[in-house]
């Protein structure tokens, strides 16, 4: 039987909602790659944090927290997440079906669409049937040559 260790770092950010707290959530997760030498994933878990991190602040009226978490099995795979207390999934972060998507020319909605572009998995889940809220959350790996 194979047991699977726990990553060895773990970060979460409880943010207020404030229009600034993404961008602080930014400033940290770039400290945090550079600290584990891990800047190469900068770009892209900084796209993604960004994109979920904004999603969770417009669309809910509490608090919110970000999560970065090394994979157990790919040390060059990070996963970012995002919870906050709204139990809503948002339309098309599970798998698409026809009208989960905003149109890429859309003023507004276009977020999931960088989501998917940039990350290698994505996925989302309500917690304690969704009294406590959901997790939306994706991966990036590094040494993908973009």
């Amino acid at each position: 039987m194979t047991t699977v260790s726990p990553p060895p770092w773990t970060y979460a950010l409880h943010l207020p909602h404030d229009p600034r707290a993404p961008g602080i959530a930014r400033a940290a997760l770039r400290v945090i790659l550079d600290a584990h030498g891990l800047s190469d994933l900068t770009d892209d878990a900084e796209l993604l944090a960004s994109e979920l991190l904004t999603n969770a602040h417009l669309h809910t009226t509490g608090s919110y927290a970000l999560r970065l978490t090394p994979s157990a099995v790919d040390p060059v795979r990070l996963r970012v997440a995002v919870w906050d207390a709204s139990p809503q999934i948002p339309p098309g972060f599970g798998p698409v079906r026809n009208g989960d998507l905003s149109p890429e020319s859309a003023e507004h909605g276009r977020g999931l669409h960088l989501v998917r572009a940039c990350a290698d998995a994505w996925g989302a889940y309500t917690l304690a049937g969704g009294h406590a809220g959901k997790l939306l959350w994706a991966e990036c790996a590094g040494g993908r040559g973009r």
